[in-house]
């Protein structure tokens, strides 16, 4: 059985969407699995063992991006496409069966809308895949000798970012955690993370280009992620690690991060609207103490 999997070019919504092909491969266990998605997003999907191969989908002038898929797709006949970009390549390509989520802005969580693809409800939450080598990289990176904080301080826009000194205060309130960074590759996700790096000497520093797969092992060896609203942040919840979204200027009813532990933390004001940095550092801190109590 081929289906064809076509999700997000963003991060964040390309991790959200992992839940739905979860379920899927769970419902067709003996399936191959082509995934079609952005290519920031390429690494989250190669550890899945289900997933025999992985079309990057780099957008081009005049939506010539799809016309690339079509080519690459054709000559397969699929028994089923599910197409979470709305694009309507499917209907030219040989399919059995097609499931096609359309744009546009709804009401609730996002992974609820992917849910009701499938009429999943309640939807399933994301998940990822890690390499045993890569599970390995990061036990020795992060050792049982210690807990970890997991800091995002970066965001693919500066609205969105919680400022450096509050992160630093937060850091320098749990002496019992070692601060970790994460962030994205790239001069700016560097320049972004800098100012919290600086003032945390014995921070250890985990940014840049690594496969999401292995940010994902790292994560998971830290007792608590606390960062902006991002690809990383929802990274963090579906890897399991209890996670703490912070929410400015950004869509937490529909983007507030999905997992098994994870909550978000929203600056005062109208949703859309509201500066992240009126998000206080005691309030910040009184969650994360609650979902990560301090050891004595």
């Amino acid at each position: 059985m081929n289906i064809l999997f076509i999700t997000a070019n963003r991060l964040g919504d390309a991790v959200l969407s992992t839940g739905l092909l979860n379920a899927l491969g769970r419902r067709y266990p003996r399936a191959r699995f082509t995934v079609a998605c952005g290519p920031v997003a390429a690494s989250l999907f190669a550890p899945n063992p289900r997933c025999v191969r992985v079309i990057t989908v780099e957008k081009r002038r005049y939506d010539a991006h799809w016309l690339s898929l079509w080519r690459e797709c054709v000559g397969t006949r699929w028994d089923l496409v599910i197409d979470l970009r709305g694009s309507g390549v499917s209907f030219f390509l040989w399919a059995r069966r097609r499931r096609i989520m359309r744009g546009g802005r709804r009401n609730g969580l996002r992974i609820g809308h992917l849910g009701a693809v499938l009429n999943l409800d309640p939807p399933p939450l994301p998940v990822v895949w890690t390499t045993p080598g890569q599970d390995e990289l990061a036990h020795e990176a992060l050792p049982d000798v210690a807990r970890y904080l997991a800091l995002g301080p970066t965001a693919n826009w500066d609205g969105k970012i919680w400022p450096a000194e509050h992160f630093i205060e937060l850091a320098r309130a749990r002496p019992d955690l070692i601060p970790v960074l994460f962030y994205g590759p790239g001069t700016d996700e560097e320049r972004r993370a800098s100012p919290v790096r600086a003032a945390l000497p014995h921070a250890i520093d985990l940014g840049g280009d690594r496969p999401l797969g292995e940010v994902a092992a790292l994560l998971r060896r830290c007792a608590l992620f606390v960062g902006n609203d991002s690809g990383l942040m929802h990274l963090a919840a579906a890897a399991g690690v209890p996670t703490l979204g912070l929410f400015g200027p950004s869509r937490v009813s529909e983007y507030a991060p999905s997992g098994i532990c994870a909550r978000a933390v929203i600056a005062p004001g109208p949703e859309g609207q509201a500066p992240i940095a009126g998000l206080d550092v005691a309030t910040v801190l009184a969650s994360a103490d609650e979902m990560c109590p301090a050891r004595m």
